[in-house]
């Protein structure tokens, strides 16, 4: 059982990457008007709600969506601030740690 845990936790992980690729390409996309990263969008939302499917199969649905929720926010508001020039000013990243610090607890709190 805990092999499943295990692989449950990786396929999240890689449906967090390809949800955070599709949005990231989401901003290039400029309104589904250029053609790559409109289908990069299409195919990393596609794989990631996918991945997500398959990680509900040995993971609770409360703790796998917000694990992936908070990671997924976390993560593209990070990639503003470092790569698109968005203000990354102390409360922003205050909310980005407390994002954070919630998945944690989460699963310190016995999410299993």
């Amino acid at each position: 059982m805990r092999t499943l845990v295990h692989m449950g936790y990786g396929l999240l992980a890689a449906a967090i990457v390809a949800e955070v690729a599709g949005t990231t390409a989401m901003k290039y996309s400029e309104g589904f008007t250029r053609l790559w990263p409109s289908l990069i969008t299409v195919v990393g939302y596609l794989t990631a709600f996918t991945l997500l499917a398959r990680a509900l199969k040995t993971l609770s649905v409360g703790t796998a969506y917000a694990i992936w929720a908070g990671i997924g926010t976390a993560a593209v508001a990070a990639i503003g601030i470092l790569f698109m020039g968005e203000s990354g000013g102390p409360v922003k990243l205050a909310g980005i740690a407390l994002v954070i610090a919630g998945v944690v607890v989460l699963n310190l709190g016995g999410a299993h």
